[in-house]
């Protein structure tokens, strides 16, 4: 993230914490969570956000499998 109010250069990190907020933060209850066990699922969370969740513009695929294709095709 840049300097305050350059809007281009934070949009990614914004809209990423925006989507963290809404899917891991506020759909539970953290009242009675420690601190440990909030690192190891917010561990779990960017595992799937960044590894196995769908994303439409991959045409639907997780991120793994579309580098696999994308590696595949480019040994063919």
């Amino acid at each position: 993230m840049s300097r305050k109010g350059y809007t281009p250069d934070n949009a990614a990190c914004e809209g990423f914490f925006g989507v963290l907020k809404n899917e891991f933060f506020y759909s539970r209850n953290w009242r009675k969570v420690n601190k440990e066990e909030f690192k190891a699922e917010l561990e779990k969370y960017l595992e799937w956000f960044c590894s196995k969740r769908i994303k439409v513009g991959l045409n639907g695929m997780n991120p793994t499998d579309y580098r696999k294709l994308y590696l595949d095709k480019q040994s063919v």
